[in-house]
């Protein structure tokens, strides 16, 4: 059927074909100008994480890190010199005119309560700041570099750099949209959900995608402006600026950079390299016209069905292009070793056989890779699955658009005389024949240590998400981050809400604070207790004195405060209720309202962790302080639970490695079913499998030697890598079974003539994938380049596996003899008969 395709539509009617198909591809293209880029922070999350839900409940009842910006800045001059706090003062002042900046806190703005009386009743009557005409220099020195709320918060340790927290306006429209996109996502996936659930939230997603859109603008337009300031006082000091916000319109500008640059950068190389191996430009022109063809159709395609490029995804024209490149490789090469055999055939008749006896091969080989992107389904990660969609529809299209575009512009070509001086001068192929013929011995020995080193490094990979070392020293981002975390007490949050039990503090301690307030036993007055107290100081200290905890800011923070105006005696249940009744609620939202909510009778922690700390374990952590925190909060005192960005990453972390490595033995598994029937042979089958995952394994085993960490990218190495890997595997054992059968069963000939033909296409495809997984290095973002490097590793070690480890298995194990065994005989007579009776 499909040479009847070729003989009656593409290769009879080339340019007819063409034009359609060039029609199709310029309404992808439109379609293409669509597609969009989301680097939101809500991309890297489980939708259907429980932890994700409890921090959207209780970001209702606390402010949100999320609409606020961090700027550090470390003064030419003294900190509290009259030159650099009027450079804060001008700072903050041209921040508060900005249009969606709420309000900015400084040192110049916090309340100092050890520099005024230390009497509770006069200090939140009157609170003293730096502005304050009366202030003391020197007391407000002391408590900045020693008080629990300031020291490595405000200011660090050394009193040489200091910090600008700017509050966004919260946008209560997008708030609104975004819990109702949730709330009918919910009903629409749900087994009872009906047509108008999906068009409600199918309405509710794109009202939230168009206003989400239009907030970005602002929020770029909001970074840019205050880096303009910035830069206005860039005399003044070193000064950068952190927050989620800047990260995300930051990572937007990644992206869509790595999508323009990646591309054009391999575009030249790959140029360049058609150029230095064939030396024709029919052979150089032809396949890039493909690839960009091909990624044009797919980003139609994605922009068409509003898939939006994410981090995962941002690497997707790479991609496309290195797997375009492969298929169209293969297909000049047999082309091309067709035309040198036989030189007096006919043009159309060389287009066709190549085409024919390429189609199987690739065919499988396509399918194979698509399974391994469509593994990625099995994660609950949404990007990530639909980055397993965009990947599997893009290399589907690959494969269609080079089997109708290659015979279709190649048949109209008349012959031309072939260039090989390339093969004949560097016949790397011949090379590797002769070491599997002649050091068989070492080949295996070299296998059986690979496999014990695989098994040994893999033993050592963590999982890890360091968000610091995600992006390249040179960067805002980086620099930023990193002058916060080791100065200013840390940057990745971490949350704990600890719920207290009815009955166990909502009652007073004491009569003659009964009498002294007159109030019922339910006013909020009466909510400080001893349980209350104590349980804040106990869980604060257990942080505090915690490794690899940054700033650790809660009630136990004011506590502490309590404990140096009161000249070591704690603050009671009086003097607290009086500070929160009385203190001015600017003051209250800073030090107090963050961490107490009571009318739902709890305590919040906040913390940051050193995110730059190599030693850094995050899961460790995670499950050691929900462990121990069970000493501390009793079932008697309430309950308590861990929220936070911290936490809700490394969930989605911990997902993606289980869901991943697990679906490694299915994929496997799935490929040795595809194997058995494509080849014929059980045994070749396994051979197929083995030559494909010892080499992944020494890349893996590696990676644990040296101590790089699975992130959110390179966890997708394994199920990508080994659905591209075997590739090789299934165009050299194709070939080789011919060659065997032209050769009557001599396997070293066979091995010998498929290493003189498949080898080099192996070898192009693979010098083609390495440079373009090689491009990624360029990136300034971590994860794609150790996904780059990895990947380049991984390739360049299946292409050895396939062409000196697979070849001598093949000649040590000899799987076609199976053939001659009636166990499998029978059954291959019976898909042979099939196969004739179909073909009459």
């Amino acid at each position: 059927m499909l040479k009847k395709i070729y003989e009656s539509l593409i290769l009879k009617f080339p340019i007819p074909v063409l034009s359609v198909l060039f029609i199709i591809i310029a309404a992808l293209a439109y379609q293409a100008s669509k597609l969009e880029v989301d680097a939101s922070a809500e991309t890297l999350l489980l939708e259907d994480d429980a932890d994700l839900q409890f921090m959207r409940e209780t970001s209702k009842r606390y402010p949100s890190g999320l609409d606020m910006l961090i700027i550090s800045f470390a003064p030419n001059n003294d900190l509290l010199s009259d030159e650099t706090l009027h450079s804060i003062d001008q700072i903050c002042e041209k921040l508060k005119n900005m249009e969606r900046v709420d309000s900015v806190m400084s040192i110049l703005n916090v309340p100092l309560l050890e520099n005024g009386s230390s009497a509770i009743k006069e200090l939140v009557n009157d609170v003293t700041t730096l502005r304050s005409p009366y202030v003391n220099l020197e007391k407000a020195r002391e408590e900045l570099l020693t008080s629990p709320i300031y020291s490595e918060n405000f200011v660090s340790k050394d009193l040489k750099t200091t910090s600008i927290v700017v509050m966004l306006k919260a946008d209560t429209v997008y708030i609104e949209l975004l819990e109702k996109r949730n709330q009918t996502r919910l009903k629409a996936e749900s087994n009872e959900a009906v047509k108008e659930d999906k068009e409600a939230f199918a309405a509710a997603s794109n009202a939230f995608k168009n206003y989400r859109d239009e907030l970005r603008l602002k929020e770029r337009r909001t970074i840019e402006d205050i880096r303009e300031i910035l830069k206005e006082h860039k005399d003044d000091g070193s000064l950068f600026l952190g927050g989620v916000n800047m990260i995300a319109v930051d990572m937007i500008h990644f992206v869509k950079s790595d999508l323009t640059y990646f591309g054009a950068i391999l575009f030249l190389l790959l140029t360049f390299v058609l150029w230095i191996i064939f030396r024709q430009i029919r052979y150089v022109v032809l396949p890039l016209l493909i690839c960009a063809v091909s990624i044009v159709s797919t980003a139609g395609i994605l922009g068409f069905f509003g898939w939006e490029v994410t981090v995962i995804s941002s690497n997707f024209v790479a991609l496309q292009l290195i797997l375009t490149i492969s298929i169209v490789l293969h297909l000049t090469v047999r082309y091309r070793e067709l035309a040198a055999k036989y030189p007096k055939v006919a043009q159309k008749e060389l287009v066709l056989l190549a085409v024919l006896s390429k189609a199987k091969p690739s065919f499988f080989a396509v399918f194979t890779t698509i399974i391994g992107f469509l593994s990625l389904m099995l994660s609950s990660i949404k990007p990530v699955i639909n980055f397993g969609w965009m990947m599997a529809s893009g290399i589907t299209m690959s494969l269609i658009i080079a089997f109708t575009v290659f015979p279709a512009i190649l048949v109209i070509l008349p012959k031309k005389r072939l260039y090989v001086k390339f093969e004949k001068e560097f016949a790397f192929s011949s090379f590797c024949a002769k070491i599997v013929e002649k050091h068989g011995f070492f080949v295996v020995i070299t296998a059986t240590c690979m496999v014990i080193f695989a098994l040994a490094g893999i033993q050592k990979i963590r999982v890890e998400n360091s968000f610091i070392n995600y992006f390249k020293p040179s960067t805002q981002i980086y620099q930023g981050m990193k002058n916060i975390d080791q100065n200013l007490g840390g940057t990745t949050p971490m949350d704990v809400i600890v719920h207290f039990n009815e009955d166990k503090n909502a009652q007073a301690e004491e009569d003659d604070f009964e009498v002294e307030f007159a109030a019922d036993k339910n006013d909020p007055k009466y909510w400080f207790t001893p349980k209350v107290t104590n349980t804040a100081m106990r869980v604060h200290d257990y942080f505090d004195n915690g490794e690899f905890i940054g700033k650790v800011q809660s009630l136990g923070t004011l506590l502490k405060v309590g404990e140096r105006l009161n000249n070591g005696r704690e603050l009671d249940s009086f003097e607290l209720a009086l500070i929160y009744t009385k203190l001015p609620k600017a003051y209250k939202d800073m030090i107090l309202s963050p961490y107490i909510n009571i009318e739902n009778n709890e305590l919040r922690f906040t913390m940051r962790l050193i995110d730059s700390d190599p030693n850094l374990k995050r899961n460790e952590l995670i499950q050691k302080a929900n462990e121990e925190l069970k000493g501390i909060i009793t079932p008697d005192i309430g309950t308590y639970r861990l929220s936070g960005a911290m936490v809700l990453y490394n969930n989605m972390l911990q997902s993606l490695f289980k869901s991943q490595i697990l679906t490694l033995g299915v994929v496997a598994l799935t490929f040795l079913i595809i194997f058995i029937p494509l080849f014929r042979s059980f045994r070749a089958s396994l051979l197929a499998i083995l030559s494909n995952l010892i080499p992944m394994g020494v890349v893996f085993g590696f990676m644990g030697f040296i101590g790089i960490p699975l992130d959110m990218m390179t966890i997708t190495v394994a199920a990508i890598s080994i659905g591209m890997g075997v590739d090789n595997v299934i165009h050299y054992i194709h070939r080789f079974k011919e060659e065997l059968r032209q050769n009557g069963g001599d396997y070293t000939k066979a091995m010998h003539s498929s290493h003189d033909s498949i080898g080099y296409a192996m070898y192009y495809t693979t010098i083609s994938t390495a440079l373009g997984f090689g491009v990624l290095i360029f990136s300034n973002f971590m994860p794609t380049i150790y996904f780059g490097m990895l990947t380049v590793a991984v390739m360049i070690m299946v292409f050895f596996g396939a062409i000196i480890l697979l070849p001598k298995l093949l000649l040590i194990f000899k799987p076609f003899d199976d053939c001659q065994n009636p166990f499998y005989r029978k059954p291959l007579l019976f898909l042979a008969k099939l196969a004739a009776k179909y073909k009459s």
